[in-house]
């Protein structure tokens, strides 16, 4: 008997494949078709949203920063020698005077030095009066001699004259007669070296002088600088004022230059206020300013802007235009307020927590039927809480300005 091939076998086994590639494929598409589906738009409270209108009007630009009350008058004081604190004499907050000692410090070596170059001092100084002393004596010497040699050139002048005279009555030989002239001569001669001489001692002695008296001010010099560092052991304020700081304490060794305390002038205090780099393009002396202490409010400019950036902050000095308020002080906290231009007749809406001057941003705008649709917006200049826009949004759209980040992923929001 012949075997026949089992063709219904092969048609199983296509059955049962074509069976699995379907399940498999209508696995595919769903997985496909739920990734390109946009998640369902979450239900969200309305009171926990902030919501603003978009108009059309004025925008009086502002920017806002927080900082400090400064002294526009204070002095850092350094140490002016090495030392080590003995005493301290003044606590911050104490008004102090210019001669106020503040801290005590000591250096037997510094002190030492200063009392020898004080005694150097002196002794130059004798060694200056005895040399001026012996040159003028010089001087005095020189001067008599300069007087013998004149009164011998005279009287041997006289002579020789008085020969001439003898000579036409044959008295005295012709010999005698020019014996007589050539000592006068010689004389006159001696006369006229000695003379030099007593200028060139005068100028001599002129020139050992300034030289000893440059030692004598070189000297005085070293003392005086050694007497003043010494001095400065004892360091005092420099300036009327209060005591703002004290940066050191009793046994502490400090390293010349090394800060001390701080002395500032109370009521001339000016508003710094740290500006971020991104508000800050804008700023110019002159503008106007509110400054808030937390005990009222006061009105000032603009007085200088620190032209470098640090920690992404600008630093902005306020003068104040009226008096500080009562318990205004140094170091206080506060803010304040810069008012850089007013924009007329401009789109604008309260700011979105994420919106950036001059920038492009998608936040949600609200429909009457309470669905919110993310959109494209393309944002101008800011103020403080209010931003300009340029393309997006129309006047009577609203536009959910609150936080909203936790939706970042949906591009629709049911507000209830």
């Amino acid at each position: 008997m012949m075997d026949r091939p089992r063709t219904d076998l092969d048609r199983r086994k296509r059955k049962r494949w074509l069976i699995v590639g379907a399940a498999i494929g209508a696995v595919l598409a769903a997985g496909l078709a739920l990734a390109t589906f946009e998640p369902m738009a979450p239900r969200v409270d309305a009171k926990t949203l902030y919501v603003d209108v978009v108009t059309r009007g004025d925008l009086l630009r502002r920017v806002r920063g927080t900082g400090t009350l400064v002294p526009r008058d204070q002095r850092w004081i350094a140490a002016a020698a090495e030392g080590r604190v003995e005493r301290v004499l003044v606590r911050p907050g104490a008004e102090v005077t210019a001669d106020t000692v503040l801290v005590e410090l000591s250096n037997p070596e510094l002190q030492q030095l200063a009392e020898e170059a004080s005694l150097a001092c002196d002794a130059v100084r004798a060694e200056q009066a005895s040399l001026h002393v012996q040159l003028e004596s010089q001087v005095l010497d020189q001067r008599a001699r300069i007087a013998e040699a004149r009164a011998q050139s005279e009287s041997a002048r006289l002579q020789a004259e008085a020969e001439a005279r003898l000579a036409g009555q044959h008295a005295i030989s012709e010999l005698q007669i020019a014996r007589s002239r050539l000592t006068a001569e010689q004389l006159a001669v001696r006369l006229e070296i000695e003379q030099e001489r007593l200028g060139k001692l005068q100028s001599s002695v002129s020139a050992q002088l300034t030289a000893q008296k440059a030692r004598v001010a070189q000297l005085e010099q070293t003392a005086i600088r050694r007497r003043a560092q010494a001095d400065s052991l004892l360091v005092r304020a420099g300036l009327d004022g209060v005591l703002q700081a004290l940066v050191v304490e009793s046994g502490q060794q400090l390293a010349l230059g090394a800060s001390i305390a701080r002395v500032a002038r109370p009521g001339s205090l000016l508003a710094e206020l740290a500006i971020p780099e991104i508000d800050a393009r804008d700023l110019a002396i002159g503008q106007k300013a509110n400054i808030d202490t937390r005990n009222g409010v006061v009105a000032g400019h603009v007085e200088r802007v620190e032209p470098a950036v640090n920690n992404g902050t600008v630093r902005v000095e306020i003068a104040p235009e009226s008096e500080w308020p009562m318990g205004a002080r140094a170091d206080l906290s506060i803010e304040g307020t810069i008012d850089i231009e007013r924009l007329a007749n401009v789109l604008q809406v309260a700011r979105p927590v994420s919106a950036q001057p001059l920038s492009e941003a998608r936040v949600f705008r609200l429909g009457d039927s309470g669905r919110a649709q993310r959109v494209p917006v393309k944002f101008g200049k800011a103020s403080v809480d209010r931003i300009v826009i340029l393309a997006g949004l129309a006047p009577g759209e609203r536009v959910i300005v609150s936080d909203v980040s936790q939706y970042e992923r949906y591009e629709r929001l049911n507000v209830e």
